[in-house]
């Protein structure tokens, strides 16, 4: 535990513009509980420019709250490495003041967790100085388009082009088995589980659009390159749709066809063949069309001119 033996003044930040005193609490006083937040919001302890205020007030700009002395949970010192940095600033794709877009490289982690210390999240937390948070999420193994808010005003609105189905994400998959050259939508309900997602009808509507690209017919195996776009976004959703298609992605360690996988890996492919291509959306900050494009990896085009 941590203890705070002196009163704290907290200039309100970007992200928590328009957040309710009480949820702000629990972000900032983390390991204490709710009933104690109401408890020491209800006596006065908690004051925001030195007035009291009720648990629903909604955080105005430039508010400034102070928090009383009280015992919170530790957390730890993150310290991003200097080549993570190295590799998230190459990374860039484009960048304004209320958002950047990232291309994400296969095998970084957005947030980190029980086998990774440090996430691309909260390294660029550390570098800027200041709260960037997820509009959407890429799976460790995916790489592409990845886009990021600097402020709660540009997040909110991000997130209601992906509610209202208005910002376009094109992915590009190697699957098994070769498929017709025309198009392919997979609308399918699915749930997640402790472990996996899975097709289910108690699950949350799930669709994506499939089209061939490039048929692969060898001997041993046959494959399509294919284009891929989504219009939800549920956790794993281009793997599981594909699987259930039965056209699973190459090297899909959670849905894959075993066989498969074993081929594509001795031609050399050491990595899930999924990678987000483009972005496009209504930029809230300049309120323009924005279309960003991350060209695929050179390892994933280096295997394809092998096949």
């Amino acid at each position: 535990m941590t203890i705070h033996v002196t009163a704290r003044l907290v200039t309100v930040d970007e992200f928590s513009i328009g957040q309710r005193l009480d949820n702000y609490l629990l972000k900032q006083l983390k390991g204490v509980p709710k009933s104690h937040i109401y408890r020491i919001i209800r006596k006065g302890e908690v004051r925001v420019n030195k007035g009291r205020k009720k648990a629903e007030y909604k955080l105005q700009p430039e508010d400034i709250v102070r928090i009383p002395p009280i015992k919170t949970a530790s957390e730890k010192v993150i310290k991003p490495s200097d080549n993570l940095i190295d590799v998230l600033n190459q990374s860039i794709l484009y960048e304004d003041n209320g958002l950047m877009i990232l291309n994400k490289h296969h095998g970084m982690a957005v947030h980190g967790g029980s086998n990774v210390s440090v996430g691309l999240i909260e390294a660029l937390k550390t570098k800027y100085k200041q709260p960037i948070e997820l509009v959407h999420r890429l799976d460790r193994s995916t790489s592409g388009c990845l886009i990021l808010a600097k402020k709660r005003s540009v997040l909110k609105a991000l997130h209601e082009q992906l509610v209202q189905h208005q910002m376009e994400k094109r992915y590009i998959a190697l699957v098994n088995n070769s498929w017709s050259k025309k198009r392919h939508t997979i609308d399918a309900p699915i749930y997640q589980n402790s472990r996996y997602s899975v097709i289910d009808a108690k699950g949350k509507q799930a669709v994506s659009h499939f089209h061939p690209l490039k048929n692969f017919q060898k001997d041993d195996f046959s494959a399509s390159l294919v284009e891929v776009v989504i219009e939800t976004g549920r956790t794993h959703q281009i793997r599981v749709h594909a699987k259930y298609a039965d056209h699973p992605i190459a090297q899909d360690d959670k849905y894959g066809d075993q066989l498969f996988d074993k081929l594509m890996k001795e031609k050399g492919l050491n990595r899930l063949f999924l990678h987000a291509k483009s972005i496009t959306f209504t930029n809230p900050t300049t309120n323009e069309i924005q279309k960003v494009v991350a060209p695929l990896p050179i390892e994933l085009e280096d295997f394809l001119n092998k096949l």
